[in-house]
C-alpha cells in the first residue's frame, strides 16, 4: 500500500502544484520505511506571520501520520521557510513514529 500525503497550505501560503508534488515525494522518501504500516500523512502549513507580525520561526507544520490500527501521531514544527519546516516535520515524525513503532513491536514480544 502507498501512503497517501495530503498536503493542505493555508490562504497565506499559495503552493503550487510542482512544490507539492516535490514537497510530498521528500515527506515519502523520509518516511518509506513506515509505507505499509501507514494509510496516510495530513500536512497542514500555516504562516504565523501574516496573523500577526513577528519573528522570524513564523512557518508552522503540523504533520498527523495515520498508522494502521494504532493512534494518529503528530508533531507540530515552526521554522522559518516552508521547505525547512516539512523537513523538520518529517524528521520529527519520523523519530515519533519510530519509538511507537519499536515499543508497540517490544509489547507484541511479551505477549507472545
Amino acid at each position: 500500500t502507498n501512503m497517501q500525503i495530503i498536503i493542505n497550505s493555508g490562504t497565506h501560503l499559495p503552493m503550487n502544484q510542482d512544490s507539492i508534488e516535490q514537497y510530498q515525494s521528500e515527506i515519502a522518501a523520509s518516511l518509506k520505511r513506515f509505507n505499509d504500516r501507514i494509510t496516510r500523512i495530513e500536512v497542514h502549513l500555516t504562516d504565523e506571520n501574516s496573523l500577526a507580525k513577528g519573528g522570524a520561526d513564523d512557518i508552522r507544520c503540523l504533520m498527523e501520520a495515520r498508522p494502521a490500527s494504532q493512534q494518529p501521531v503528530s508533531v507540530e514544527v515552526r521554522a522559518a521557510t516552508v521547505e525547512q519546516a516539512i523537513r523538520e516535520g518529517a524528521s520529527t515524525l519520523k523519530r515519533r513514529l519510530t519509538a511507537m513503532l519499536e515499543k508497540s513491536q517490544t509489547e507484541q514480544r511479551r505477549q507472545r
